[in-house]
């Protein structure tokens, strides 16, 4: 995630100026249990529903064509940026995020809690899913545009909104001046386009060349003036 006013704060105190690197997209995954057929897609609108304090009980009191029984919950600890980037994206400054839930920073935890019950419904990165595709089904998500599934071609068109988010790492201005750091600062974000490496190994969505080469722009320039 976006580093944090109160952890701009913090670096400046310790005299560490950090530089933001764009390295990758993720895709937030709504999935529910293999036996739920009764739903595909759900709205931005629905989802906020589901996962608001004081929403709704039951799948029926979102949608009638949804079956008359209670929500089971499961998704990342509050101590995540992924639940950060849901609640800020999905139920805005209005709405505060569940309580009732299972919170978990372990993404098989989710995907368990998911398999036990065809009423449940977890969220969490786009990576787990990727590499564990058969495990629990993954909703379309319609932004206001239709139903887009979650991938890697969705998330980097931009389709799948708004649910895509920028992944990014830092690194330290002054210690770009180091030879190793900036070596290895330009090897990370070079590979941040590797198409093998980013999607089929990891389980984001890479950088395109545009992106690698705006990246490089800022850290080249970045190391030239650490030097």
């Amino acid at each position: 995630r976006a580093i944090t006013a109160g952890e701009e704060e913090q670096c400046a105190e310790n005299g560490v100026e950090p530089l933001e690197l764009k390295v990758a997209t993720d895709a937030l995954t709504v999935v529910v249990n293999n036996d739920a057929d009764w739903i595909d897609c759900m709205t931005v609108e629905e989802l906020a529903q589901v996962w608001s304090r004081d929403g709704p009980e039951t799948w029926g009191a979102i949608n009638d064509d949804w079956p008359d029984e209670e929500i089971e919950r499961f998704g990342p600890a509050d101590t995540s940026g992924t639940f950060d980037y849901f609640r800020e994206t999905v139920l805005g400054e209005e709405q505060n995020h569940t309580s009732d839930y299972q919170p978990t920073e372990q993404d098989n935890l989710i995907v368990q809690g998911v398999q036990g019950s065809e009423y449940a419904v977890g969220y969490f990165g786009f990576s787990y899913y990727y590499n564990n595709p058969d495990s629990v089904r993954a909703l379309s998500i319609d932004g206001g545009s239709g139903c887009v599934e979650p991938s890697v071609d969705t998330a980097k068109s931009g389709e799948y909104t708004p649910l895509s988010r920028p992944l990014f790492t830092y690194a330290s201005k002054s210690a770009l001046g180091e030879e190793h750091v900036a070596e290895f600062a330009r090897f990370y974000v070079e590979q941040s386009g590797n198409q093998e490496l980013v999607a089929n190994q990891v389980g984001y969505v890479p950088n395109d060349q545009a992106a690698v080469d705006e990246q490089l722009e800022k850290l080249e320039t970045a190391i030239e003036n650490a030097g």
